[in-house]
């Protein structure tokens, strides 16, 4: 199966399954994740409590982990949501969001990496770069300062070191196993003026990643969904503000044949 094929079948299992995806994610995008994730057919909940954590991740399809807006609580409910995950052989997501930026941030990112079994990590260049032994300190909150390009060799080697694929957004997205590598084309300039992009980016690879058994497809699927809805919302709007809404009605409409025509996945 051809990868334009194979995202088109993802979106068509989630649509089928509805898959409950469990976010422990930031307060700024939970809105936007949840939405987003209805728009793809899934099935969103946005649990945090340390008390309820496991319960919750026991019974979803995939956990995704997100950093934005960390406390102490929160990390402890990461770290017992994705452990439970682990034991019930739920696909876990984690979004390093500004790792690098502050020492919480990265050691944060570093812990979960070392204390769960993480099945894709998709993150921005310098928070990919972030991840690698001695190049800390390299972001800017959460915007990228590095180029895709600049982070493909130590996300491939970073990927083997964790069995994880790693999902490196930017104008050009990469997503590698560290052996296989695949870029993803698309999207819009104003997907980069509205707040949590990279944090829907991530909760729809969790939707994708609950039905398809190959993270690597997965990944790259949901970012090519995202991508082509970035696009077509973009045509239909006049500002950031109005491709909000429409990039919301873009995700529910496009079906699988449309994404199967129009994703834009090539070997890297």
């Amino acid at each position: 199966m051809g990868h334009n094929a194979g995202a088109a079948r993802a979106l068509e299992l989630v649509r089928q399954q509805a898959p409950l995806v469990h976010n422990i994610t930031n307060y700024v995008v939970m809105n936007n994740t949840a939405n987003a994730l209805l728009a793809c057919g899934a099935s969103p909940v946005m649990a945090h409590a340390r008390q309820e954590v496991e319960e919750m991740a026991a019974m979803a399809g995939a956990l995704v982990i997100n950093i934005g807006t960390l406390s102490p609580p929160w990390i402890e409910a990461m770290l017992a949501a994705g452990q439970k995950a682990n034991e019930v052989g739920a696909p876990v997501v984690l979004d390093p969001v500004g790792s690098g930026a502050t020492t919480l941030r990265t050691e944060t990112a570093m812990r979960l990496l070392a204390e769960i079994d993480i099945a894709v990590v998709r993150a921005n260049a310098s928070e990919a770069l972030s991840l690698r032994p001695g190049l800390a300190g390299a972001g800017k909150g959460v915007d990228s300062r590095h180029q895709v390009d600049e982070a493909l060799e130590a996300a491939k080697s970073l990927a083997l070191e964790l069995g994880a694929v790693l999902a490196v957004t930017g104008q050009v997205d990469l997503v590698t196993d560290g052996r296989r590598a695949l870029r993803v084309a698309g999207g819009h300039a104003l997907m980069g003026r509205v707040t949590g992009m990279g944090c829907t980016a991530t909760a729809l690879v969790g939707a994708f990643l609950a039905v398809e058994p190959d993270p690597l497809a997965a990944a790259a699927g949901a970012l090519a969904y995202l991508g082509l809805a970035g696009r077509q919302a973009a045509a239909r709007a006049t500002g950031p503000g109005s491709f909000q809404v429409a990039l919301l009605d873009a995700l529910y409409n496009i079906d699988p044949p449309s994404l199967q025509t129009a994703a834009l996945i090539a070997e890297a």
